[in-house]
């Protein structure tokens, strides 16, 4: 009986290993923004009260319902690169460059923290095009297009929230 080991395939897609492994590490701190994102939002849905108690539960649902359908698209890209896509509360925290709220924040704060993580999200992502550019890897640079529009366009519609 043989037990032969298999080699896995290398991958030949168009892109250098040193190229896929950059982009992955770039990708890996916008999926942790991205999941810390996802937690804060859940969290406020969980925890919002006030007048707004409503409009704000639904709306928190639904941008927390988009950003967990979009860590999986984040994560496969970085496993379509080669690499492992980083997965725990430990890994997240070293990441992402948002930063856990402690506490139960009144709802306008609530806001003003979901705008800030919004827009902290988007420039994680835009700060990855020029050398996804470089490496032409148009998935991914489809993918962040796809990502600055949903968050840039719901920091606004929170912002507007702010407006007197």
């Amino acid at each position: 009986m043989s037990t032969k080991k298999t080699k896995t395939p290398t991958i030949d897609i168009g892109m250098s290993s040193g190229d896929r492994e950059k982009i992955a590490r770039g990708l890996s701190a916008l999926l942790a923004d991205s999941y810390t994102l996802y937690l804060m939002t859940h969290n406020f849905h969980w925890n919002v009260t006030g007048p707004q108690f409503n409009s704000l539960h639904l709306m928190f649902m639904g941008q927390y319902t988009e950003q967990w359908n979009a860590l999986d698209l984040i994560a496969e890209r970085i496993r379509a690169l080669g690499h492992p896509a980083p997965g725990t509360y430990k890994e997240f925290v070293k990441l992402a460059s948002i930063k856990e709220v402690e506490g139960v924040p009144k709802a306008t704060d609530m806001i003003r923290h979901l705008v800030a993580a919004q827009e902290a999200t988007a420039r994680t992502a835009r700060k990855l095009f020029p050398l996804v550019d470089s490496a032409n890897d148009q998935p991914t640079a489809d993918l962040l297009t796809q990502r600055l529009e949903v968050h840039e366009k719901t920091a606004w519609m929170l912002r507007s929230l702010l407006e007197d």
